[in-house]
């Protein structure tokens, strides 16, 4: 109960939430220590920190899922405690023991309150004895298929199964029929053991058009627990959140009350420290479900100490060294609203497929009032395939919603993000949509609005093409610095030394290209044929064009288009590539092939899953064919492109 020294605090964590926190514990003088994989040697969180200890490995099963080695790490820097962020080890009852036996302090709740309320089977369970409504499922310790199956028929499909020991959409599949059951039973169980170290899954009934509203929690060791408000986090993809807000629009101050006493008395039941989450499900009567307790710190923290002017994470490190919370329940500020939006590398437009790679391009929108970036990279850095691809945060606040709403996308229209597929462009799609606007939510916006969200890649028209070559020679290096201001070598006048008055570029863009003359006065031309003049009327518009090395990044309708010039030996190569052959869409590891040379499929088959992203996707087949040759084995370590299956299409 006596407060506890804390000089160091050791983060066992990565990425933005590592940058996070070494922030606060700089403005409270504390040094931080961070841990990294091999493979993040270079990272943001390691250049940020004031130690750094490698933990070997690339896997989190061979970093930092290692409880070892995380101990040892805060025992060599000298750490007097471990602040487990989110993800990864920090809802790790074990993990929690192990920081307590070695004499450190776990900037968290007591592993007892994990195992309460870490494990959804057992939370489920708690929370029935207390009375809290529940959605239907089963919570059971029994893990075959026979008794998911029993239960699934007696709750009716859909079903949702969901990893016990996790969140964030790991080892989550929802099940439409039976037929589906054992396959989508397999998968999740991999996804949750590769992600959290544990298989076990339970199944519940999948509620239709619910909201996602949770509750913010805090306790300290003297008794005392608050809440700290809600979130709404109804916009999701693939069960992962991507807008979060607070308050939750159209909340009344009894429902929120009321769902804050519930979470409250949930906390104080078990004995809980710390930071917590207790998540519901809100239909359109108002009567709220319990889903699940996250017993750490919510990736969408910002917006609640946007609206209530609180910092969380300074809350637990006071917390931790046994200081009593500062304010009481009736002192909890609600002030305005307030918008998050994550940043991830992947690709909407391919059912949100994960990237990796180089990240060439990275600015942040400008800082000020009400703006706030929380982020985990920098320009430069390699983004890996064995992580979740969160790039960062936006955060916005107003004093109204729309307020923070439009600020927020002014701040989307700053960000410039480039070397790779990132949500960028479907977050200000969301952001803009009339339905957003008016606050109307549930869990199946995305899936209710694809058509506006989602709306395909069109073949880029000519004033693209006209626009990008004038950028291309405006921002064309001389002599390795870009143009700045006037030189005669930049004019598309007729002032030439011995050459044409027009000048041809062949630029590629996404798998197309086109060849476009520019000719003096501003007149282009493509193909030869004569399509519009730039900038005849006087007036100029203010485009966003980045030049990144070799690479100009274009906008155009509100995303940011990669521009190269044409590599005919590029291209050449590219034709190469085998006729009916199936390419990794990522970098990833094979986890399962299911087919074998010479077997027939049907279109739609199943033929490999990969795991990126700490996820697993399944490569099918386009069109019913003969597998001719596989280029994969299980384990294989695969790079995006590679040709994994070459599928004969029959002869008509």
């Amino acid at each position: 109960m006596s407060n506890q020294p804390i000089d160091t605090i050791l983060i066992a964590n990565r990425g933005e939430i590592a940058c996070r926190v070494m922030r606060t514990a700089r403005a409270l003088g504390l040094k931080s220590v961070a841990v990294h994989s091999a493979i993040d040697r270079q990272a943001r969180h390691v250049r940020e920190a004031d130690l750094a200890i490698d933990l070997g490995g690339a896997k989190p099963a061979d970093s930092y899922l290692v409880i070892d080695r995380i101990i040892g790490a805060a025992t060599l820097s000298g750490a007097q405690a471990i602040h487990p962020g989110y993800g990864f080890l920090s809802e790790n009852a074990d993990f929690a023991r192990a920081v307590e036996q070695a004499g450190l302090i776990f900037i968290g709740p007591p592993a007892s309150a994990i195992d309460a309320m870490g494990s959804k089977a057992g939370a489920k369970a708690l929370m029935e004895s207390a009375g809290v409504p529940l959605v239907p499922g089963y919570h059971g310790a029994e893990q075959d298929v026979d008794t998911f199956r029993a239960a699934a028929e007696r709750i009716g499909y859909p079903v949702l199964l969901k990893a016990t020991a996790g969140g964030g959409g790991k080892g989550m599949k929802v099940v439409a029929r039976e037929a589906e059951l054992a396959d989508a039973l397999q998968s999740a169980q991999r996804e949750a053991q590769s992600a959290f170290g544990d298989s076990r899954m339970l199944v519940e009934k999948y509620v239709l058009a619910p909201r996602h509203v949770e509750i913010q929690v805090f306790a300290d060791q003297h008794g005392h627990c608050l809440y700290l408000n809600e979130r709404d986090c109804s916009i999701q993809r693939r069960h992962q959140k991507v807008v979060e807000e607070a308050p939750a629009p159209g909340l009344t101050p009894a429902l929120r009350r009321a769902m804050g006493e519930a979470a409250v008395k949930a906390a104080l039941a078990i004995g809980y420290v710390g930071a917590g989450t207790v998540e519901f499900l809100l239909d359109a009567r108002g009567d709220f479900f319990f889903m699940e307790m996250n017993t750490r710190l919510q990736v969408e923290h910002p917006v609640t100490e946007a609206i209530t002017g609180l910092d969380l994470v300074a809350w637990q490190i006071r917390v931790a060294r046994g200081e009593p919370l500062p304010i009481r329940q009736d002192e909890v500020q609600l002030n305005g609203h307030a918008i998050e939006v994550r940043l991830y590398a992947e690709d909407p437009e391919q059912d949100f497929l994960p990237a990796s790679g180089r990240l060439h391009l990275y600015r942040e929108p400008a800082s000020g009032p009400g703006r706030r970036v929380d982020s985990g990279v920098s320009q430069g850095d390699d983004i890996s395939p064995f992580y979740d691809p969160m790039l960062g945060k936006l955060i916005a606040w107003g004093e109204t919603r729309e307020e923070a709403r439009l600020r927020l996308l002014a701040m989307l229209g700053e960000t410039a993000l480039g070397g790779f597929e990132t949500n960028l462009p479907f977050l200000k799609r969301i952001l803009a949509h009339p339905a957003f606007t008016a606050g109307d939510l549930d869990t199946g916006f995305i899936e209710r609005y694809q058509a506006e969200l989602l709306p395909g890649r069109a073949e880029l028209p000519d004033a693209f093409w006209l626009l990008a070559a004038d950028a291309w020679l405006q921002s064309a290096p001389r002599h390795g610095q870009p143009r700045a201001g006037y030189s005669p070598w930049n004019l598309r006048s007729g002032w030439r030394l011995g050459l044409p008055a027009e000048a041809e570029l062949h630029l590629c863009c996404q798998g197309a290209d086109r060849k476009v003359r520019l000719c003096p006065e501003g007149q282009a031309r493509l193909d030869g044929e004569t399509a519009c003049s730039l900038g005849s009327d006087g007036t100029e518009q203010r485009i966003k064009a980045i030049r990144q090395g070799d690479t100009l990044y274009l906008d155009w309708q509100g995303q940011l288009y990669p521009v190269t010039r044409f590599d005919p030996i590029a291209a050449a190569q590219a034709s190469h590539t085998p006729q009916g052959g199936l390419a990794a869409p990522m970098n990833g590891s094979i986890v399962r092939v299911l087919i074998q040379p010479g077997q027939t499929v049907e279109a739609g088959t199943a033929l490999v899953v990969l795991e990126a992203m700490k996820m697993e996707h399944s490569i099918r087949a386009p069109h019913a064919g003969m597998i001719k040759a596989l280029f994969c084995v299980e384990g294989d370590m695969v790079s995006e492109g590679t040709i994994l299956v070459d599928i004969e299409q029959p002869q008509a």
